[in-house]
């Protein structure tokens, strides 16, 4: 099915991609900044499933950003909506399979830092996996070891400095979902390390490593999480943030690929 699904994107559009993105929740709107775009509907794609979720479109978005090809991929899978981690995972494989070497995963995420603002974007320089689907177990927080590049990080940094764009760097948290987390869960988030929390991203990390992507996450802190603010947790507020803060998630992409 994997060669199916490469074999026809790869006919749909003019060149191989070099560089793949993930567009998560509300942050689709990026693929509005490519030139040439060529849309492919998952629906179009034979054997490739739909995701469920609100703010995620459904369509690979190929084009250009200067001469750099570019392949979107304008909603995501999530384990919570009972895929398994292979579909929820497919998008990598497919970038992959259509020659990409590159991967940005973006995302939005629940804020655990009560100093940084709403709106602001983090670089994921490490993660964890706080789902206990096959341990009970405390997890670790992973850096390094082929899963947040360090070069594309200091190119994120450079550019964020270039154009005066706030930009934390933090470790990102991988909860099940599709329930907010307790107040409870966060406090433990907080003692392991997490700045960020979020219903996705973690698995596409360690398939991009597996299967020897570079690989650059950036979260966009949408709301913050229970017990660091009063107010009621709603997806609603997640898109209106993203949508409040796209021209600085769009500057900060547009500013990476360039140097790509």
């Amino acid at each position: 099915m994997l060669t199916t699904i490469g074999k026809f994107i790869l006919n749909a559009v003019p060149e191989p991609p070099a560089v793949a993105i993930v567009l998560g929740s509300g942050l689709a709107d990026f693929s509005d900044n490519l030139s040439g775009v060529v849309r492919i509907p998952y629906a179009e794609i034979p054997g490739y499933p739909l995701p469920s979720v609100s703010g995620h479109v459904g369509e690979f978005a190929f084009g250009y950003i200067g001469s750099l090809p570019v392949l979107c991929a304008r909603g995501r899978f999530h384990y919570y909506e009972g895929h398994p981690l292979e579909t929820v995972t497919l998008p990598i494989q497919v970038f992959k399979a259509v020659g990409c070497s590159t991967v940005i995963l973006t995302n939005a995420a629940g804020c655990l830092r009560r100093q940084w603002n709403l709106g602001d974007l983090m670089v994921i320089t490490a993660h964890l996996d706080f789902t206990f689907r096959t341990s009970a177990r405390d997890p670790l927080v992973l850096a390094g070891g082929g899963f947040h590049d360090p070069d594309l990080v200091d190119i994120a940094m450079k550019v964020a400095g270039q154009n005066d764009l706030p930009l934390r760097q933090g470790a990102y948290c991988w909860t099940l979902g599709p329930t907010y987390e307790t107040p409870a869960e966060i406090g433990k988030i907080r003692t392991l390390g997490g700045d960020a929390v979020g219903m996705s991203t973690v698995p596409e990390l360690q398939t991009a490593r597996d299967l020897g992507l570079k690989t650059l996450g950036i979260s966009c802190l949408t709301n913050y999480a229970a017990g660091i603010s009063p107010e009621p947790l709603s997806h609603a507020e997640v898109l209106e943030t993203t949508q409040r803060v796209k021209q600085a998630f769009a500057d900060l992409l547009i500013g990476i690929l360039n140097i790509l």
